[in-house]
């Protein structure tokens, strides 16, 4: 299946002042504009109240959802006052518990179907025969489009993809130019031996990309200097080195600003070469590659 080539995270919704149906419905309009068409949720966002502030604006205007791609995760029980019997955070990857948040994720999106649904985090108590039924069953019933997971080692999901017809299609990882393991650990050559898309959470590594560090600050100059080059912005240039692995990198933005939801896509403009880099992998470990 199709995805825009940035993601649009909305785990920050509902940390906004303003969680207005208006406020909200100007960030999807600011993200369609550009052709950020993924919209990235988890049923536990914003302690399970993002799906539903964002579902509001669908419900305004329900000719939206044809113009994007929704995409949830489950599989975290977070200890929360929506769930006051829960004594420890845990994960629950068992039929009953998935089906179940699907269909809450569905109703507070007002959708019939999530394009792409993701397991959130691997389960070390998971059944992968249950697991990978109830996944199969979903995509069969129409209430998913395609599956993935998050977080998941090359042994995790190939271990659930065995007990599964339908393909895993999605590996949502970390990386960032501080977080780069993934390159190194055969995580993203596991991925793409699998035929798995990457997806990057927190590309801009949470904003300590631009934070007091000695990578940080080994770092700023390089994108600095990347960013005049192109009338842009670093943090864009920090996007566009994910971009352009040969991987089809897919960074997940989250922001409320709504000055920086505009031109975000800019990002996609911005051309890195091969030593370029290399430069910047260098400048964020401090040190020249082997």
């Amino acid at each position: 299946m199709e995805f825009s080539r940035l993601v649009y995270g909305v785990w920050r919704l509902a940390d906004d002042s303003d969680t207005s149906v208006a406020n909200v419905r100007a960030k999807i309009d600011a993200c369609l504009e550009q052709g950020i068409t993924t919209f990235d949720h988890a049923d536990i966002y914003g302690d399970y109240r993002c799906e539903a502030l964002f579902g509001k604006a669908l419900a305004q205007d329900p000719s939206l959802r044809a113009s994007m791609q929704l995409v949830s995760k489950c599989d975290i029980a977070l200890v929360s006052d929506a769930f006051p019997a829960r004594r420890v955070k845990h994960y629950d990857t068992s039929a009953a518990y998935i089906r179940n948040s699907v269909d809450t994720s569905l109703s507070r999106l007002h959708s019939e179907q999530l394009d792409l649904l993701l397991i959130h985090r691997p389960d070390p108590f998971m059944d992968a025969a249950q697991t990978g039924a109830v996944l199969d069953d979903l995509v069969d019933s129409g209430k998913v489009k395609a599956l993935g997971v998050s977080n998941f080692m090359h042994w995790d999901w190939r271990l659930l993809q065995q007990h599964m017809k339908h393909r895993l299609v999605v590996n949502q990882i970390e990386m960032n130019l501080l977080e780069r393991s993934a390159f190194t650990d055969g995580t993203l050559a596991s991925m793409q031996l699998d035929g798995i898309r990457a997806m990057a959470w927190s590309p801009l590594a949470g904003g300590a990309l631009f934070g007091d560090s000695a990578a940080a600050q080994r770092l700023r100059p390089l994108l600095d200097g990347i960013a005049r080059q192109y009338g842009s912005s670093a943090d864009r240039v920090a996007l566009a080195w994910l971009m352009m692995h040969p991987a089809g990198i897919m960074p997940v933005v989250g922001t409320n600003n709504i000055e920086r939801i505009h031109g975000l896509a800019s990002a996609c403009d911005i051309r890195i070469d091969r030593e370029t880099w290399f430069e910047l992998w260098t400048a964020a470990s401090g040190q020249e590659v082997p």
